[in-house]
């Protein structure tokens, strides 16, 4: 057992802030009160949740376009996100980004990318400038398994082995690229060897166990920081939701999702917790009273927000002449 009793709770809380604002997103959602699409985190919080207690302030995070839960995980106020959610000019892209394109520059926490894999080389070509400016920085993308079968993924984690920037590659790999079972679309369904022919040192964990996850992010971290070049982590998990928000789930069974949730990140840390004595009941009680409070305040601050107003609509867009 290598975690303090401080951050073991604090792991607890973010996860469970996590898992309740997409709850409620996905409430706002069926009430017509957050457009456009939806791609839920639940069940895949201990992920962001130990990369980010891992990973240094300033280090780079470019992610996929599932991107609430790093960017809460991160430290944002769920106001702010809850707020971009809702199109609102309080969001933390103001309004303008929606659930896909959620940034914070004062975080290192570069976005999330809708074009499945087309982040990957942005992602390495920020390690790339991190390694010419000499700023002990690790770059840490995150994508799903689907996007190890684009051509970027591996033009782009190629050109990050023979530059040997420092650069973290984490694969979450949630089984499905949205309908599709990873069997049925990779011919490698153990993601993690497909950097062998890369000659990128690779690990696959737990990605349910948030201090697997920690633990690996900080240990491939470091030795990317040092010097070592790219790391891949597989981080294997299963998402409880659909693809997004419209998604009718035909591709797998109820009786499969319910198997899944026996490994529930955060259930599995909760017995953690009991069992070791590192808290008690009444401790993760008031850590779930303090969530529900934060996320009623995310949502009654973008209700009450105002909308972007009309003259934003060419503000922050470049222009090529």
């Amino acid at each position: 057992m290598n975690v303090a009793r401080t951050e073991a709770l604090d792991l607890h809380r973010k996860m469970g802030l996590i898992r309740r604002f997409e709850e409620r997103a996905e409430e706002a959602y069926g009430q017509g009160k957050i457009g456009g699409f939806l791609h839920l985190y639940i069940g895949e919080e201990a992920i962001a949740v130990g990369a980010m207690a891992a990973l240094k302030p300033d280090d780079d995070v470019v992610t996929h376009y599932r991107d609430h839960g790093y960017v809460l995980a991160r430290g944002i106020d769920p106001g702010l996100v809850m707020a971009e959610l809702y199109g609102k000019a309080t969001g933390i892209s103001k309004g303008k980004g929606g659930s896909m394109h959620m940034a914070a520059v004062d975080r290192h926490l570069w976005g999330g990318y809708a074009i499945v894999g087309g982040h990957i080389p942005l992602a390495v070509g920020l390690a790339l400038a991190n390694q010419y400016r000499n700023l002990p920085r690790v770059v840490t993308c995150f994508f799903g398994e689907g996007a190890t079968n684009i051509g970027t993924f591996y033009s782009g984690l190629n050109m990050a082995a023979v530059w040997k920037v420092p650069l973290l590659a984490i694969v979450e790999n949630n089984r499905y690229g949205m309908g599709t079972a990873v069997e049925r679309a990779s011919a490698v369904s153990d993601i993690y060897k497909k950097a062998a022919c890369l000659n990128i040192p690779s690990v696959q964990i737990d990605g349910n166990d948030v201090l697997a996850v920690r633990d690996a992010v900080r240990e491939m971290a470091d030795k990317a920081r040092a010097g070592g070049g790219p790391r891949l982590i597989e981080a294997k998990t299963y998402r409880f939701r659909g693809h997004s928000m419209g998604d009718p789930q035909r591709y797998r069974t109820k009786d499969e999702v319910e198997e899944a949730k026996a490994r529930d990140p955060i259930l599995l840390w909760r017995n953690f917790l009991l069992g070791n004595r590192i808290a008690e009941e009444a401790d993760l009680r008031k850590i779930s009273d303090g969530i529900e409070a934060e996320i009623e305040t995310a949502v009654r601050f973008a209700e009450n927000s105002p909308p972007p107003d009309p003259s934003e609509l060419c503000a922050n867009v470049l222009v090529a002449e």
